[in-house]
């Protein structure tokens, strides 16, 4: 390859990468101005997602839905792979145990380990015959105690989210402006906040059926400022859910879910 050929595509490699770069530096300095969450209303939202997930109860902080490969932890319900399996769903408790650990938590002991990747059932069935044993106590214990923590993780992804849904979008001034719609009030932050833990951002090539996303990404895409943002952004959010149930696959039977997730969406604009 000739040398001046070579330096072209230096130049044009670079170039692309500062493009990036600053894209995703003028999203997140647009998200921190655009929102902006007590510490009273992070502990709203967290007990709320609370509500939405387990029904506010101890119990419901340790799950393992039927149909589901993962367990569902804590508040946000937070998906914990057992070894050697794997889905299209983002893994976040691992996530949330070094995020809570980092910030000063007791972790059971089981979960300082070594072994805290993998969750320790391996099935639903195990899971649900290990759910008073000292492991699972341990386990609900330090999901109590970090309740308020948990909230902070939630807020934290959101914050990282809008970052990596700009890089994404080629539709990036709309997603900006029907974001910072939403974000404008408290109720809003919470609907923000409760859809990206719910759904995810939207940005992973995995979360698709047929080519088509369900996250918060596609809930913005799908806004353009017709009407108040919470209406909007709760009939968007469940155009899309309606549309990841047609699109799913049969077996999952995803249908059974899809009025609570509904229901859910219009609890954003109560």
């Amino acid at each position: 390859m000739k040398s001046g050929t070579l330096e072209k595509k230096v130049q044009a490699s670079s170039r692309q990468v500062a493009v990036s770069l600053t894209i995703i530096m003028l999203a997140s300095v647009s998200l921190q101005a655009a929102i902006d969450i007590s510490a009273t209303d992070r502990q709203r939202i967290g007990r709320r997602i609370w509500q939405n997930e387990c029904g506010g109860t101890i119990s419901g902080l340790t799950s393992w839905n039927v149909g589901e490969n993962f367990a569902s932890l804590g508040i946000g319900h937070f998906i914990w792979y057992p070894r050697g399996q794997r889905g299209p769903f983002d893994e976040s408790f691992p996530k949330l145990v070094r995020f809570v650990s980092a910030r000063g938590a007791k972790l059971p002991q089981f979960l300082l380990s070594g072994h805290d990747t993998f969750c320790p059932w391996s099935s639903r069935a195990e899971f649900q015959q290990a759910i008073d044993s000292l492991k699972m106590k341990q386990l609900r214990q330090f999901l109590v105690d970090t309740i308020d923590l948990q909230a902070q993780f939630l807020i934290e992804r959101l914050q990282d989210a809008l970052p990596k849904m700009m890089a994404e979008t080629a539709d990036r001034e709309n997603v900006q402006r029907q974001f910072d719609r939403v974000a404008s009030s408290a109720q809003g932050c919470y609907a923000l906040v409760d859809y990206v833990n719910f759904k995810g951002e939207g940005t992973l090539a995995s979360e698709r059926y047929h080519g088509e996303g369900w996250g918060l990404l596609q809930v913005l895409e799908n806004m353009h400022g017709t009407q108040s943002a919470l209406d909007e952004f709760a009939a968007s959010a469940k155009t899309v859910l309606r549309r990841r149930v047609a699109n799913s696959p049969p077996e999952r039977g995803e249908a059974r879910w899809l009025s609570g997730w509904l229901a859910r969406a219009d609890g954003y604009t109560k």
